[in-house]
């Protein structure tokens, strides 16, 4: 076993060796390093291929069209092109957007710039469990609702949101439905017919594939229309401006065709990984589950500590990797605003830490880390760190 054990997934995920080995053919003089835009030889051509390839791959995953598929740098960008770009094209059908108190900050900070620009967002309160339900969608809807922007799985809880149900409403509506599905893509049935999704990110590196890399999935529509946020060269039907990344968007591609091969198989073992945690977690006193036990998905899990504070715990957990929420926010020491917002007690929210398992944890790996933890939330109550 390798130490400290990688328990932190949803943060970021090690590049798949497949998909490392294919990113390497689209670098080199002797591989297809040219341009995909330069239309005028061979090497532009092959380049070209690739990314229409790539394209295709991502498109599959969710149950998309080749042609509804925009290149990012990632989610963060996926999110902010969708939120922004739906909100100028329709500011004057309206200016009121619905999201929730849980997103990620990628969602919640664009909203706050949008308030800024003389847009109104509605905020929605979670459940006591983090769910967002599709009553509360609904309730908050008006005539002047251009966009609801909700996450499919959220990164520092693993709860899922019903977002087959909320795109049936908002399409009724003809409001635009944003879903971020970073955290949900290689994990989850998505598919974005089915579910009635307008827009939908992707991120390459939590499906196994390199960082810096995304997609924004953008419904073929006269209705869902992007104002372009990023200008230049015209690149991605004018949404998106910028040479394209060949290898990284070649890595995203081969990265999407794995998940859909090993959807059902990883989460399998992800829920099997999730259930062995859990049960023996819940031989330790004072520990609780944060989020829905039943609405989520496998492979995240939330965990709050009586009498110990996160901070000093997750200090002494060296022998394992993993965070106090999600990695855009954990550098500060503030409590969790996710688990704030569900109504958790400071002292609650500030113990919690979050637990994350992916294709190559192993049962030798979960038995280890609740032993570890075990034993240092022993070591720190006996010597009353807390306070």
């Amino acid at each position: 076993m390798q130490y400290p054990v990688y328990l932190d997934y949803a943060a970021t995920t090690p590049c798949d060796q497949r998909v490392a080995e294919k990113m390497m053919a689209y670098l080199t003089e002797d591989g297809d390093f040219g341009n995909a835009a330069s239309r005028s030889h061979l090497f532009g051509w092959k380049a070209e291929e690739a990314v229409e390839n790539a394209r295709a791959q991502v498109a599959d995953l969710i149950g998309a069209d080749t042609r509804e598929i925009v290149w990012t740098s990632g989610a963060t960008e996926s999110d902010n092109l969708a939120i922004k770009g739906i909100a100028f094209t329709r500011k004057d059908r309206g200016r009121h957007i619905v999201t929730s108190k849980i997103e990620h900050k990628a969602v919640l900070d664009a909203c706050a710039w949008l308030e800024s620009q003389g847009f109104e967002i509605s905020y929605l309160q979670p459940t006591a469990e983090g769910l967002i339900t599709p009553d509360s969608v609904e309730a908050a809807l008006r005539s002047d609702t251009i966009l609801v922007s909700l996450m499919h799985v959220n990164n520092e809880l693993g709860t899922l949101t019903d977002i087959a149900a909320i795109g049936q409403e908002c399409r009724k509506r003809d409001i635009a439905l944003h879903v971020d599905a970073a955290q949900s893509a290689a994990r989850e049935f998505v598919d974005v017919e089915q579910m009635q999704i307008d827009l939908l990110s992707l991120s390459a590196h939590k499906m196994y594939g390199p960082k810096g890399i995304g997609a924004l999935y953008v419904r073929r529509s006269p209705e869902i229309k992007v104002a372009a946020q990023i200008h230049g060269g015209g690149h991605e039907r004018g949404m998106r401006s910028g040479t394209l990344p060949t290898h990284q968007i070649v890595g995203l591609g081969e990265a999407a065709e794995i998940a859909k091969k090993q959807r059902k198989k990883d989460r399998i073992a992800l829920a099997e990984l999730n259930e062995r945690f859990l049960q023996n977690v819940s031989k330790i006193d004072g520990v609780s589950l944060n989020g829905s036990r039943q609405q989520r998905a496998p492979g995240i899990v939330n965990l709050s500590f009586d009498a110990v504070d996160g901070e000093s715990l997750l200090m002494a957990l060296r022998e394992l990797a993993i965070s106090t929420g999600s990695a855009c926010t954990s550098a500060t020491v503030e409590p969790s605003y996710v688990l704030t917002a569900m109504g958790q007690p400071q002292e609650l929210a500030q113990s919690a830490l979050r637990f994350s398992f992916g294709r190559k944890t192993s049962c030798d790996e979960i038995d280890y880390a609740v032993e570890k933890l075990s034993e240092t939330l022993q070591n720190i109550r006996a010597t009353k760190a807390w306070g």
